[in-house]
């Protein structure tokens, strides 16, 4: 409930006017049944950004450190659906939820860097969020976000083709673990410059 209240009356209205989202290609947001959404990360709002101009409801993992506060506690966990995560250690619990998440038919967001780039600029990406989808069988949403929002108090969005596990691991040499967070960088690589053309 307070999820809906949060996107819809009271704080959705007020960012969609002060940052005026564009997304490009959104329709490839309006998919059904579990999928797993990866994105940039550069600031605090990136989570809100996505749950701002997702139809579907996510699922975020943020780090435990995040939860400490009962504020911190209750805005992440009522109004972005969050759960901690250990980010120091191999956190079999967090994982487990994300797969119940997924096989329930929901929508798993998840920043695949792992933490937020101070400069904007993209990082390696870890491994966690195609493990999941390996094992879950779920595609995997790119969404790139743009960094200059601080600059420009607009924000551009742009939506990748869904990565289906199987597909484009199939037939190629290598781990199928390391093969799909490639192709998951590359794909967020070349959103970056479409968000890029269209500023």
């Amino acid at each position: 409930m307070l999820y809906v209240l949060g996107k819809y009356l009271l704080a959705g209205p007020l960012l969609w006017l002060l940052f005026r989202p564009k997304v490009l290609n959104h329709e490839r947001l309006r998919f059904e049944g579990g999928a797993i959404i990866i994105s940039n990360h550069f600031c605090v709002m990136d989570p809100i950004f996505i749950a701002l101009v997702c139809p579907r409801w996510i699922h975020f993992m943020a780090k435990k450190e995040a939860f400490r506060t009962k504020l911190g506690d209750f805005f992440l966990r009522r109004m972005l659906f969050a759960f901690p995560v250990d980010r120091d250690n191999v956190d079999v619990t967090s994982l487990k939820h994300a797969m119940t998440i997924l096989k329930s038919g929901k929508v798993f967001g998840i920043f695949p860097e792992g933490r937020r780039s101070p400069t904007g600029s993209m990082d390696h990406f870890e491994k966690g969020a195609a493990f999941l989808s390996l094992k879950s069988g779920m595609p995997i949403i790119p969404v790139y976000a743009d960094p200059q929002v601080r600059r420009r108090c607009k924000i551009t969005m742009a939506v990748g083709e869904p990565i289906q596990p199987k597909e484009v691991t199939a037939g190629r040499k290598g781990k199928p673990l390391e093969i799909l967070t490639q192709v998951m960088q590359d794909s967020m690589t070349e959103l970056k410059k479409k968000v890029e053309e269209n500023r």
